[in-house]
């Protein structure tokens, strides 16, 4: 059984301005690899990793390995859902031979984090920024707090709300299986808000 949890982010204007930061940040990676995309056609996670890591990291120093890989992630994801959903109008089966077109990520595209940067404890939050990290008090009700005790985490998503706050949003799952930790695609039915799809000419 899959659960959610989402906690909006109390943040000062400091705080407020480092993650608009972080999210134009994400977008840039995301940006580089959107071409990459088109031109294999390769958007399965783990060959997408292989094709462009080394270059991503070189590029973008400054993001650090593990949001490299989870911008990858999150280009895999959307990917996912503009080219493999029933109901988008660029589904693959569609395009036929036709050239893939060209995703562009905006500057309010979710950010996605892992274990490694960002962590909940005691109450606490541990999040990656460009520029150090940031750190959050959560009251959590027990149910939550036994969310993150027994079940496995699947995504951690960073949203920038249409009232101007962000929203932190949990994924669990009651499977310990790895491979449940792969987005499952079951909802959309057109392209994300948060990208702009360029058709090839």
């Amino acid at each position: 059984m899959n659960s959610a949890l989402r906690i909006p982010l109390n943040t000062t204007a400091d705080q407020l301005a480092r993650l608009h930061a972080l999210q134009a940040a994400f977008a840039d990676v995301c940006n580089a690899l959107a071409p990459i995309v088109q031109q294999t056609r390769v958007w399965n996670r783990v060959a997408l990793h292989h094709l462009s890591y080394r270059s991503l990291r070189e590029r973008f120093p400054e993001m650090g390995s593990q949001m490299v890989c989870n911008a990858i992630y999150s280009v895999s994801r959307t990917s996912r859902l503009v080219f493999q959903h029933p109901q988008s109008p660029f589904n693959v089966t569609k395009l036929a031979e036709k050239p893939l077109p060209l995703l562009k990520f905006l500057d309010t595209c979710p950010v996605y984090f892992d274990r490694h940067t960002l962590s909940v404890k005691c109450g606490q939050m541990s999040m990656y920024t460009l520029d150090g990290r940031m750190r959050f008090a959560l009251a959590l009700k027990p149910a939550d707090e036994a969310n993150f005790n027994e079940k496995k985490l699947r995504e951690i998503v960073l949203s920038l709300r249409r009232d101007g706050l962000y929203e932190l949003s949990f994924m669990f799952s009651d499977s310990t299986d790895d491979a449940a930790s792969e987005p499952m695609v079951t909802s959309a039915t057109d392209v994300p808000e948060y990208v702009v799809v360029e058709e090839a000419a």
